[in-house]
């Protein structure tokens, strides 16, 4: 037990620190799958219209790979998971994946826990309260949706099962990230790690799912999802979550007593004995120091393309027998097919739109470990040191947006066995780079002027994404919806390129630039 010595004073820290973090992931979770599943209550409300539903989802490899299997579309309960699977899911999952890193791989990064260990303190007392933490962050979650779904009037024990299926697939991805952690020095290389396994994950369930084959019991998705929560309401496949979490746990747990405090269980290879002319450079340094991140992401995105993008074909065979998907997605025959596409792509890019954001925030982490300040003590002026770490930010985003492009027309060429779609779905997810400029732009305008706030830039993200996979559902007035930059741009390849949109948006994003780099200038370093 001389381990675990201090766990309880870090456990106060940790939720001091966030104070703020915490109340924001959880009202931002709830409070969009509230909203959502309060919108679904009056729309199915009659037989022939749950019929309808039904008949447009099941056959849909879209609906199913993002939403899941689906279960008792019969009922009000049933569609309402199915529409709010996908939003609580990857929400409670990313969550506990940031929260993790942060109170783990970050604080040994920036030296505090090393601080902190020299004195009266356990081995395995920060890893300890960080798993407290965030799992009680991923029980509260699941407690107040089953809270919420039962405020709607929906069953108590359906929305019981759905609230602890979210909360078992955050504890398990809070140990994945807890064993991430212990691999890797740097903070960032074990965030991008965990984002991929979350993207294997998800990609394997929806392959499952969608060819009704056993890939789904690989999944950590596919088991919460296996419960059929408003459906056969299994409880005995969250067994399958709390052991595989119990187990990582205690991976965890050895990982920490083989290595020394601050270094990752995996050795960095030995530089050479003179450094290269790229990391005298601003953008030679910062690429160094994120190439890890930059390398995950781009496996992750490029995967979960390679999922999503196998089905494109598939849809082609169901316009005959279900016309109202046509309807749905855009028309029939090859409109369909675009329609997916578009569908699909808009959500992946969101996820790149993460990527951007984090690493933007990359800049305050510098500030705050006091490296930016050694860095302009000498002859680098402010700008070229923050225009460099935005260059990498802007060259990583578009080979992270590539890698995803490229796994879905990878996908469908080899699915389809023509490659005659290839460039269009290349130009189709390149085409919202302008989109996600604005968001990085965003973010480094925040930087500048009030770095304290940088987290809004996180609200705005969620938002765009409430306004396109939501959207609908929701009937959000179109006034409302063209506020995201990702709905102003055309869905391709459903919808032709608008220029106008894409130079509008670039001319935006150089505005926020030169907004950061004015901020920036006007404010101390290291100051909020």
């Amino acid at each position: 037990m001389s381990g675990l010595i201090g766990t309880g004073q870090l456990v106060r820290l940790f939720l001091r620190l966030d104070r703020v973090h915490l109340p924001l992931w959880i009202v931002g979770i709830v409070g969009i799958v509230a909203a959502s599943a309060s919108a679904v209550q009056g729309l199915y409300t009659t037989p022939e219209l749950r019929a309808g539903y039904a008949a447009t989802v099941t056959n849909s490899p879209a609906a199913i790979a993002m939403s899941g299997p689906p279960q008792a579309l019969d009922t009000v309960g049933g569609i309402t998971l199915f529409e709010i699977n996908l939003t609580a899911a990857v929400g409670v999952s990313l969550m506990a994946i940031f929260l993790t890193v942060r109170h783990t791989r970050a604080e040994e990064e920036a030296g505090r826990t090393e601080l902190l260990r020299a004195g009266v303190l356990g081995r395995h007392a920060p890893l300890a309260a960080a798993l407290i933490v965030v799992g009680g962050a991923s029980l509260l979650v699941g407690l107040l949706l089953a809270a919420s779904l039962t405020g709607l009037g929906l069953p108590a024990s359906g929305s019981m099962l759905f609230g602890s299926s979210m909360a078992c697939l955050g504890v398990v991805f809070c140990a994945v990230t807890a064993v991430a952690a212990q691999l890797t020095e740097h903070a960032r290389a074990a965030l991008g790690m965990s984002v991929a396994v979350l993207g294997v994950a998800w990609a394997l369930r929806s392959l499952g799912d969608v060819r009704e084959s056993a890939l789904t019991w690989a999944s950590p998705v596919g088991w919460v999802q296996a419960v059929h929560a408003f459906g056969a309401e299994r409880w005995w496949p969250l067994l399958l979550p709390v052991a595989t979490a119990v187990g990582l746990t205690a991976v965890a747990v050895e990982l920490t007593r083989r290595r020394d405090v601050g270094a990752g269980l995996v050795p960095p290879r030995p530089g050479p004995a003179r450094a290269s002319h790229l990391l005298s450079s601003v953008p030679g340094l910062a690429l160094r120091q994120q190439r890890s991140s930059l390398l995950w992401w781009s496996v992750g995105l490029f995967l979960a393309g390679l999922a999503f993008g196998s089905f494109g074909e598939e849809v082609t065979t169901m316009l005959e027998d279900n016309p109202e998907l046509g309807e749905l997605l855009g028309g029939g025959g090859d409109d369909l097919v675009a329609g997916y596409f578009g569908l699909i792509l808009l959500i992946l890019v969101l996820i790149v739109a993460c990527f951007t954001v984090s690493s933007v925030q990359r800049l305050r982490s510098e500030e705050a470990a006091a490296r930016a300040e050694l860095v302009l003590a000498t002859r680098t002026p402010r700008a070229s040191w923050q225009l460099g770490w935005l260059g990498v930010t802007a060259v990583g985003t578009v080979l992270v947006t590539l890698a995803t492009g490229v796994g879905v027309a990878v996908a469908d060429t080899l699915v389809s066995g023509s490659a005659e779609r290839f460039g269009e779905l290349l130009a189709a997810t390149a085409a919202y780079l302008p989109a996600i400029a604005v968001i990085g732009g965003l973010a480094a305008a925040l930087h500048g002027w009030a770095p304290r706030l940088s987290l809004l830039v996180w609200v705005v993200l969620a938002g765009c994404f409430v306004v396109g996979w939501l959207g609908d559902l929701l009937e959000i007035p179109e006034a409302v919806r063209n506020l995201s930059p990702f709905n102003l741009t055309p869905r391709m390849p459903l919808e032709s390129m608008d220029w106008g949109v894409a130079l509008s948006l670039s001319v935006l994003a150089g505005l926020l630039l030169a907004l950061a780099v004015l901020g920036f200038r006007r404010r101390d370093v290291g100051v909020a």
